[in-house]
């Protein structure tokens, strides 16, 4: 069969990869233990179960959903929105349902580019920005994250013709992976860019609320003109451990949600209302829950960067995300380290330049495990990188 040269550009999505590699091991018996994909290993609160289980017995919550999302789950978004920062949001307008984040992103990309249109993206960053463009048609233009600029991007490195004929930008903090952070003067700086060059500006937010040490991640919609500038991406699945419900939102510039909006209710059905219910709960609920996870998260970061660091690892203590991003040793790749550790340790990590060619020379941590299994990891790699420095 003749597969549209659309699939054939097309790599392989990283985590479904990484997925394939542990299965192969843990068929041949070995004990693999992953910090490669970041998907919470703690329960959903149990208020937002207990939501789900009463929703999901109504039987009027057994058909169609709305394709804009209930009103109520709207409501509860921009709610949550003016709680946590001081932004009002029109519930109508400003304000849309989605099947977990990475769809819109990818879905984005259907309602502003056309083939040949330019979008510009974070390298290293989340796959699916290069994926959503290859799969419109058009082309991306990779920002590079580097360490010197504390992985933030230089706005003015861009040519001018290339940030003329952009149609999208993706940013995306506190970011993955790198586990950096944003200043609201980088932010505002964006927005100012991106309405300057007439570009959608798309802040990727999803780890919003995992962040330590009294750091405060800043939305978009907070600086003057970001509302001008494009939209935030959100998502339940980090914040309240949900990532199998598939459930998040976007909000920001009407017209753009309008625009993703029309695309989606062409493609998808919405969201089942017993998920919108819990999605609900868990805006509206109670957020103790939001403040423990991210303190088991601290702790787990503290753990695997004081290891690191003792082998001689330059690791540095993020700030946000569930991620720490690291140099890999001297002589390794980052594609030729991460195999070394599942070959001889059975520890799996995220290789760096899966996420761009910026990301070559470091791996990436997940913080997704317990106490016990963290540190039979870091003990197996530490057995066989334990002779080989770090680079500086």
């Amino acid at each position: 069969m003749n597969h549209a040269q659309r699939i054939a550009k097309l790599p392989p999505y990283l985590f479904a990869e990484i997925d394939k590699k542990i299965e192969a091991k843990r068929a041949a018996g070995v004990d693999v233990i992953s910090l490669g994909i970041g998907d919470p290993d703690l329960p959903t609160p149990p208020h937002v179960v207990r939501r789900l289980k009463e929703a999901a017995e109504d039987p009027k919550n057994h058909r169609y959903p709305s394709y804009y999302g209930m009103r109520a789950f709207r409501e509860a978004i921009a709610a949550w929105y003016r709680r946590r920062f001081g932004v009002e949001l029109d519930p109508d307008t400003e304000v849309l349902p989605l099947i977990g984040s990475k769809e819109g992103i990818a879905h984005i990309y259907v309602a502003f580019v056309d083939p040949g249109d330019v979008a510009l993206v974070p390298d290293p960053g989340y796959p699916v920005y290069q994926t959503g463009a290859l799969l419109a048609g058009g082309i991306t233009h990779a920002i590079p994250l580097l360490e010197e600029n504390d992985f933030l991007p230089d706005l003015e490195a861009i040519p001018r013709e290339t940030a003329r004929a952009a149609k999208l930008m993706f940013l995306n903090y506190p970011n993955n992976p790198t586990a950096a952070t944003a200043t609201p003067e980088f932010l505002e700086r964006a927005a100012d860019y991106c309405r300057e060059n007439e570009i959608v500006l798309c802040h990727d937010f999803a780890y919003s609320e995992i962040t330590y040490d009294g750091y405060r991640a800043p939305s978009l919609l907070e600086m003057p003109g970001g509302r001008e500038a494009g939209v935030e991406f959100h998502s339940l699945s980090k914040t309240y451990n949900m990532t199998g419900w598939r459930i998040g939102f976007v909000v920001g510039n009407a017209s753009v949600i309008e625009a993703l909006g029309r695309v989606k209710t062409n493609i998808d059905s919405g969201i089942f209302n017993a998920v919108q219910y819990a999605g609900i709960e868990a805006l509206s609920g109670p957020q103790d829950c939001v403040r423990e996870v991210c303190e088991v998260y601290r702790r787990r970061r503290d753990r695997i960067v004081e290891r690191l660091r003792a082998l001689g690892w330059p690791a540095r203590k993020p700030l946000g995300s569930i991620y720490i991003w690291v140099r890999v040793p001297e002589g390794h790749t980052s594609t030729s380290f991460a195999t070394h550790l599942l070959e001889e340790a059975g520890v799996v990590v995220s290789p760096g330049n899966a996420y761009g060619p910026s990301g070559e020379g470091f791996i990436r941590f997940s913080l997704t495990l317990d106490d016990e299994r963290i540190d039979e990891a870091l003990d197996r790699i530490e057995r066989v990188t334990a002779s080989v420095p770090a680079q500086g």
